[in-house]
């Protein structure tokens, strides 16, 4: 994915990331739950009775909030440079990756570093961590 750094304006950037953290903070005190997709998903997969609902309802809204936007204006068309093939590859490593760090980026990096947990910041660091050392071998390493 590439962004167009001639159309970029922070505005935009900032709303969003207020716009997620004002929901993460509702949602945990409305909810006294943590906003983490892998969590969130995760219990749909092995759903406990009565705990399905709210995730049902939190991932409808995580796919309706595009179609929402398409009332307004039109998506923005991502140009990806990776083949069918890399992408399964990497989105399994990203289910792994959460897997074993008990948790996803919206879980640690938004939530955990919000409630200034050490388990939440090292695990961040982590996932920012490997994120550079990846996309430099992908691109340096193997030319990718």
């Amino acid at each position: 994915m590439v962004i167009d750094w001639n159309a970029f304006t922070p505005w935009s950037a900032l709303a969003g990331g207020l716009l997620i953290g004002l929901a993460a903070a509702m949602f945990a005190l409305l909810n006294g739950r943590i906003a983490g997709i892998s969590g969130v998903v995760g219990g749909l997969v092995r759903p406990v009775w009565g705990d399905a609902a709210w995730r049902v309802a939190f991932v409808a809204g995580l796919i309706g909030a595009p179609l929402v936007y398409l009332l307004f204006a039109a998506l923005p068309t991502p140009q990806i440079d990776a083949g069918f093939g890399t992408l399964v590859v990497a989105g399994l490593l990203v289910g792994a990756g959460s897997r074993y760090g008990a948790g996803c980026t919206s879980g640690h990096g938004i939530c955990g570093l919000s409630r200034l947990s050490p388990r939440s910041l090292v695990a961040t660091a982590m996932f920012m961590g490997a994120g550079f050392v990846t996309v430099f071998a992908a691109r340096h390493v193997f030319g990718f």
